[in-house]
């Protein structure tokens, strides 16, 4: 709804991007949200039996659902292209390789803002949680989260799932801590008072909308890189 793209336009645009796309997606078992006509968008883990057989597969234990899953690993562009003739429009990797599922390979810190005030929010909380990370001497990239918010990245190396998630859990409280009026870390909505909630349960075989996955919002805006210096210059509008 809203889009204001077809389906010719979703292919085309993953087409063009494959070169940037690939390689966050590589290796990652891939969970995507596909839009079929006249149906609500959804989510899909397990890949469909009729999936060609050039899609790499990997399974793991879903223990919500209680039941072995198949996800796709999105390693080439005719995986890619066959995903986008799916009507898959978002494409969400966990933070682990399918082949070291207990190591992440980065902290997010996942920065979404009241609604009303906005993507502007998010910059300001971004602001605390980079400067709690450069006091800790971690290096960090963002990116839009192609809806309102903003994804902080950490790369890490070697850390078990345990220690970036309790690692990820005291970045957000530091935040929340040097600027209580602006972030907040309280998980239920209620309790946040109009303040940006800065997730920090993005861990391990969680997901995160991948960067140049287009998303799901009027006008189909994708999830894109920038440079910290210019978060105050762009909106998530400016990139679709």
């Amino acid at each position: 709804e809203g889009a204001g793209a077809t389906k010719r336009d979703l292919v085309d645009y993953l087409d063009g991007i494959a070169d940037r796309i690939l390689p966050v997606l590589r290796d990652r078992p891939l969970s995507v949200i596909r839009a079929h006509r006249d149906q609500k968008p959804f989510m899909q883990k397990n890949v469909p039996k009729h999936a060609p057989d050039f899609v790499r597969t990997v399974r793991f234990w879903a223990e919500a659902s209680r039941r072995e899953v198949a996800y796709a690993l999105c390693d080439d562009r005719r995986t890619l292209l066959w995903f986008a003739n799916q009507r898959a429009v978002e494409y969400h990797p966990t933070l682990v390789r399918a082949d070291d599922p207990e190591h992440p390979t980065h902290l997010v810190l996942d920065l979404d803002p009241p609604e009303g005030d906005g993507f502007a929010a998010a910059v300001r909380a971004a602001r605390l949680v980079r400067s709690v990370l450069d006091d800790l001497g971690l290096a960090n990239v963002v990116k839009t989260s192609g809806a309102k918010g903003v994804h902080v990245y950490v790369p890490v190396v070697g850390a078990s799932l345990e220690d970036a998630s309790a690692a990820t859990r005291a970045i957000a409280a530091r935040a929340e801590a040097l600027d209580p009026g602006v972030a907040t870390t309280a998980f239920m909505k209620e309790d946040r008072e109009g303040k940006v909630f800065v997730d920090a349960t993005r861990v391990g075989g969680a997901t995160v909308a991948a960067a140049y996955s287009p998303r799901i919002r009027p006008g189909t805006p994708v999830s894109f890189p920038v440079a910290s210096d210019d978060l105050d210059d762009v909106t998530p509008r400016d990139f679709t």
